[in-house]
């Protein structure tokens, strides 16, 4: 039922491909502190979510489905992910799971569950 609801939602918002997430406080990881996260899910293709499985296997933690899996999830927001991380020395870098599931759980819970929104509005 829950994922139903969020496929619902996503066919709701449009099957809006972008999503800005704006944290509720400002979050700092590895010198780097951000305001909000934008994911652009629309420029993702089948080679990331095969890149993804093969990561994923390659730690030993098989995907049988894709839209339940957190790790999976995380991944592929990683990758949707558009905002540039930049360092206090200048230094800049993508957001990557790491970052993600070091996110205040109300907040990475937000965007996992916008992703699983966008996956399921895909296969339907």
């Amino acid at each position: 039922a829950e994922f139903s609801a969020a496929a619902q939602a996503a066919k709701k918002d449009g099957d809006a491909t972008t999503y800005t997430h704006r944290l509720k406080k400002p979050f700092t990881y590895e010198g780097c502190t951000v305001e909000e996260l934008t994911f652009d899910f629309a420029q993702l293709t089948g080679n990331d979510s095969l890149a993804i499985e093969d990561e994923l296997q390659s730690m030993n933690k098989p995907v049988i489905v894709p839209t339940l899996s957190g790790q999976y999830l995380t991944r592929v927001a990683a990758r949707a992910c558009t905002t540039v991380l930049q360092d206090p020395f200048g230094k800049t870098r993508r957001v990557s799971a790491d970052f993600l599931t070091a996110l205040p759980i109300h907040e990475y819970n937000r965007i996992r569950t916008r992703t699983r929104s966008f996956l399921l509005a895909s296969e339907s």
